[in-house]
């Protein structure tokens, strides 16, 4: 997973993941609820807003300020 970026802007409040193999197994992701749990056993949440692509990537949109750079590369659990 990675953050949502620009040439000039990275959006630590939007992170873009793989949750399937194709766009169709990815659809029933969208609405759902994500949650990162830092080291500290904290619970970061957001939710899936929409498809990224055709590969089976989503974007997510967490609350208050965003995951940490830590959180890149790490599972997330989707509910």
């Amino acid at each position: 997973m990675h953050f949502r970026q620009g040439k000039h802007h990275i959006n630590p409040k939007q992170v873009i993941f793989k949750a399937a193999d194709t766009a169709e197994e990815a659809k029933k992701f969208v609405g759902k609820t994500v949650t990162w749990t830092t080291p500290t056993g904290k619970e970061i949440k957001g939710k899936i807003s929409a498809l990224h692509g055709r590969t089976g990537n989503v974007r997510s949109i967490f609350e208050d300020k965003g995951l940490p750079g830590q959180a890149l590369g790490k599972k997330i659990k989707v509910e």
